[in-house]
């Protein structure tokens, strides 16, 4: 996983490899195997070997079929990682005997492989350990020798650093396998509030004919953090926010709320809809872009004294065709502001003929908060209660705390990780998506690697850099002053 890629495997005797049993888990006669590389790595154990238990767990993933591989440069045993995970998986859960056997039974399905990334040697012994574990199998369940099955690879982000960099990638991996069995894994992919977007803007008819230039002044897609590079300040530099947050995150929610509609809900065709929004895009000017660095980004070790890495960023796109022509799409993300928060702010214009002279307070915002506190609302002007005749702003408000009690939303990583089980590449990123992606950004982030785009400084805890919000307006943003959402409590 630290180095990028992991991969699914499936050894089965059934011809069919569709996921037959109503519980979504593989074919009873399945062998299933993951390797995950980069076992030893923080994200493998704070993201992916969580995400395997929860499935596991939920019966997703059978004990008698699945069997999972780590592989790392690390030198320990099975037990000492099984141990490293076991503290994720229980830490401040006070769990059961029996939720302590269901994690025990779980644990003994990982083996752990070490070996390095840049020689055959490690993973000709990887191989071994699957092909022997694969025999076991067929052995003991009297599995046909003329195995059907299938192999995915699933490749972490950064995928390259640019154009260039991102079609060689493309083409080493495509030497190895064919674009349906590679599954470019972006975790905002798999967020609730993602993935309710097509079902907000295309099952919804009061949205679609709101859903347009006519309508809608700007649209805001924001990513804040309020804590700096906290020890990854080496790896930070090397990409820096854009290529880190906005190239991939921020970029793939900008294609899913701008997309037409698709004709159908197969992968191929909202993939397709996704890269024509791409293609639409016009290049990004200088002058609505803003960088920032906070004060302070530079006295960590590992970051060069003079880095022009930007920790800020706030970039306008605009989409050259009839739905969003004239629509500014602004994607702002940064380390060290003031909050922490995702959302989409779908800015409305003004009410024409505005006979209440309340423009003052705010025009209208559908807002989609994609974490925490998952959330969607309209803010609104309606009457102040009482004798008066006066506005105040307020909402409408889905949050999912309150209206979805007692029930728990699925970590991205386990949905995106079962959809790489099922086959379905709805929720990633096709080769010629990410071309469009880096074609976009790819003269920007040239620009700053060559030190002819500098960020700003800006104070930890603050807002970002002042041009951001001059930005802003200039764009045509009106923020809204005295209103504040508040999530609701039970």
């Amino acid at each position: 996983m630290g180095s990028g890629c992991w991969t699914i495997e499936k050894r089965s005797n059934l011809r069919n490899d569709s996921l037959s049993r109503e519980n979504g888990s593989v074919p009873e006669t399945g062998c299933l195997s993951v390797v995950v590389l980069g076992a030893s790595g923080d994200l493998a154990k704070k993201k992916t070997f969580p995400a395997l238990f929860n499935l596991y767990r939920q019966g997703f993933l059978l004990s008698n079929e699945v069997h999972i591989f780590g592989y790392a440069r690390t030198k320990i045993s099975d037990d000492e990682l099984r141990n490293r995970i076991r503290g994720i998986l229980i830490q401040g859960k006070g769990a059961s005997d029996e939720q302590l056997e269901e994690l025990s039974k779980f644990l003994q399905l990982i083996k752990y492989v070490s070996g390095s990334y840049d020689s055959a040697e490690g993973f000709q012994l990887l191989d071994k350990e699957i092909s022997e574990h694969e025999v076991s199998k067929k052995t003991i369940e009297g599995s046909s020798p003329d195995l059907g099955g299938w192999t995915r690879i699933v490749v972490e982000k950064p995928f390259g650093k640019d154009l260039d960099s991102s079609e060689k990638l493309s083409e080493q991996i495509g030497e190895l396998f064919e674009e349906p069995q590679i599954y470019r894994i972006d975790h905002y992919l798999g967020k609730e509030l993602v993935q309710n977007l097509l079902v907000l803007r295309f099952a919804n008819r009061f949205f679609m004919p709101l859903w347009n230039r006519d309508n809608i002044d700007n649209v805001q897609i924001v990513f804040r953090e309020d804590f700096g590079t906290e020890g990854r300040g080496g790896y930070f530099d090397e990409y820096g926010i854009i290529r880190d947050i906005i190239q991939n995150h921020l970029l793939q929610v900008f294609c899913l709320v701008a997309m037409e509609k698709p004709s159908s809900l197969k992968p191929e065709r909202i993939r397709d809809e996704k890269v024509k929004v791409l293609q639409s895009v016009l290049p990004i000017k200088d002058e609505e872009v803003v960088l920032g660095q906070y004060d302070g980004y530079r006295d960590d070790p590992t970051v060069p004294d003079n880095s022009n890495t930007p920790t800020f960023a706030t970039v306008v796109l605009r989409i050259h065709n009839e739905r969003w022509e004239g629509v500014p799409f602004i994607l702002k993300a940064g380390k060290a502001l003031n909050s922490r928060k995702a959302e989409i702010r779908v800015q409305f214009k003004d009410v024409p003929g505005d006979i209440f002279k309340c423009q003052k307070q705010g025009r209208n915002e559908f807002v989609i908060r994609l974490q925490p506190k998952e959330a969607m609302y309209m803010k609104l002007t309606v009457k102040q209660p009482g004798l008066e005749m006066s506005t105040v702003q307020s909402e409408l408000d889905l949050s999912y705390g309150q209206r979805y009690q007692g029930l728990t939303i699925p970590e991205a990583y386990e949905r995106l990780i079962l959809d790489t089980i099922r086959g379905d590449q709805q929720h990633f990123v096709r080769r010629d998506e990410l071309k469009a992606a880096w074609e976009i950004f790819t003269p920007l982030l040239h620009g700053i690697d060559n030190g002819e785009l500098k960020p700003t400084l800006y104070q930890p805890g603050s807002r970002g850099p002042e041009e951001a919000d001059q930005l802003l307006e200039r764009s045509g943003y009106v923020q809204t002053h005295g209103y504040i959402w508040i999530p609701p409590t039970l």
